[in-house]
């Protein structure tokens, strides 16, 4: 079935749904200039993981800002693409109660989003580890590209970014699993749904009865739970999900 009928049948779920809420993944950001991180071209195929864990944080405070310094520059500057704009859009229609993502790239809230779970943090602040002085992002890389070295603090202090590394908690997963537990259709946009614990999500939403929509370039486990599965670009699936909807709803 092709994407643009698959997305009526999505469209038709949406509009039935009592309390819809999205999830979203890299994928939903690639098509913004960002890369994903498993995919054919991710992150993960050129580099170690472990770059971006709290450990190395610890270890080599230096490196980490290296490598996230330029991580932050293939974010900064990238602007919402047609799937985050649509999804804002659902959102103003009553449609989507709720987007829950796994990325750090506020492109959910530029494009208009209010009810917004970002799981992994925000790459827009920064954080000292010793005093909580928080400062913006870009103030944080300038002070690393100036010194050659990790930022640190008028107290002495490293800044950290306001990003859940591997190795620590997802300070908002029960805030998530609460919206998971209390929605009967879960619209996932753009995640390998790999990584736990945020695979507990669209778990809880299955659980509870709830129905599964899947747009992602890649097959994921939850694909054979999966009410309806589009293994097409984000961009395209939203567009064609909101226009059926907006015909829908015409006289």
């Amino acid at each position: 079935m092709e994407c643009s009928e698959l997305a009526r049948e999505a469209a038709n779920l949406l509009r039935r749904s009592r309390y819809a809420i999205a999830f979203t993944g890299a994928g939903i950001s690639t098509e913004s200039g960002i890369p994903d991180f498993r995919g054919p071209n991710g992150l993960w195929r050129r580099f170690d993981p472990s770059i971006s864990s709290i450990d190395y944080f610890r270890r080599d405070p230096r490196g980490f800002w290296k490598f996230y310094s330029s991580r932050f520059k293939s974010i900064h500057g990238a602007k919402p693409n047609a799937a985050h704009i649509a999804l804002a859009k659902l959102e103003q229609l009553g449609l989507i109660k709720a987007v829950i993502t796994q990325n750090i790239d506020g492109l959910h809230l530029d494009a208009g989003n209010h009810r917004v779970i970002e799981l992994h943090g925000s790459s827009r602040t920064a954080r000292c580890t010793r005093c909580g002085n928080q400062v913006r992002f870009e103030e944080a890389i300038k002070i690393y590209e100036e010194t050659g070295d990790a930022p640190h603090c008028p107290c002495g202090g490293i800044y950290k970014p306001d990003v859940v590394l591997f190795g620590e908690p997802v300070t908002r997963l029960e805030e998530a699993m609460s919206e998971a537990r209390r929605s009967d259709l879960i619209l996932v946009i753009g995640s390998s749904l790999t990584v736990y614990p945020a695979s507990l999500i669209p778990l809880a939403v299955i659980n509870g009865g709830g129905s599964l929509i899947i747009i992602n370039m890649e097959p994921t486990p939850y694909d054979e739970y999966s009410n309806i599965v589009m293994n097409c670009s984000a961009g395209e699936a939203m567009t064609n999900v909101l226009k059926h909807l907006e015909n829908m709803a015409s006289p």
